[in-house]
């Protein structure tokens, strides 16, 4: 299939003009007009897992390799030296950040994986009535993400509705209308403005809470006449 083919599916099924303004999803490296081979679903690109990509792919990442402009490429440095292995090798990349949140990924997230049903979205939230206490919904929360430990603002003894926004979420604080919040990369000062306001907030991790995004979207391509592939997408943080 022609790159042009593919990329008018993915914009189908989740519209590139849904990105934030300070985003840069769509295609990030290749020629529209370019016949691919195979197509590889990741969180993020590095250099291990282009390695292991055959000339001609398609790789399809939730984090665009490039978010602001570029001034130079200096390819002993992070993005460039990526970009350059991309382009010798002759690989695609599309990335499906903000408006696959909006269009997918927190709804797989809440009702598939923490298993409650979303009851109304507002942009990048999903809202779950829960009606749990605190400490057992918490503990479903970390046993369903597979985290190693809980970052956790509580301000309730029992939730009620919950909202949630995969990855970094905390410049939403203030627009959440729930007992409890559940997102990533959770700021001391956003944890200390939760607390002034009454609002219980749970950590989820940024990469714990969108490391699906390759299996949802494989279920949106796994039909076509091309070989598909979901890559081992790699946390880069470890934890003891």
């Amino acid at each position: 299939m022609k790159l042009s083919e593919l990329y008018a599916l993915l914009d189908a099924l989740s519209p590139f003009a849904l990105q934030e303004s300070w985003d840069n999803s769509g295609l990030i490296v290749g020629d529209i007009h370019q016949e691919i081979t195979q197509i590889v679903l990741s969180v993020d690109v590095d250099e291990a897992l282009i390695e292991t990509l055959s000339e001609n792919a398609l790789l399809i990442t939730h984090h665009p390799l490039i978010f602001g402009g570029l001034k130079q490429l200096q390819f002993n440095r992070y993005p460039a030296l990526l970009l350059r292995s991309l382009i010798r090798k002759n690989i695609s990349n599309i990335a499906m950040h903000t408006n696959f949140d909006q269009t997918h990924l927190n709804d797989y997230v809440a009702s598939e994986i923490l298993g409650y049903p979303v009851t109304c979205k507002e942009g990048y939230v999903a809202y779950l009535q829960v009606d749990q206490s605190f400490d057992v919904f918490a503990r479903q929360v970390r046993d369903a993400l597979g985290l190693t430990h809980l970052r956790m603002v509580q301000c309730h003894d029992w939730v009620g509705r919950v909202a949630l926004t995969t990855g970094s979420g905390g410049s939403l604080l203030r627009q959440i209308d729930a007992e409890c919040f559940l997102t990533g990369d959770i700021k001391y000062h956003d944890a200390m403005e939760a607390m002034g306001i009454g609002l219980s907030m749970i950590d989820i991790g940024h990469f714990e809470s969108e490391r699906y995004f390759g299996e949802l979207l494989y279920r949106h391509l796994k039909n076509l006449d091309l070989e598909v592939i979901m890559a081992q997408s790699k946390n880069p943080f470890t934890y003891l």
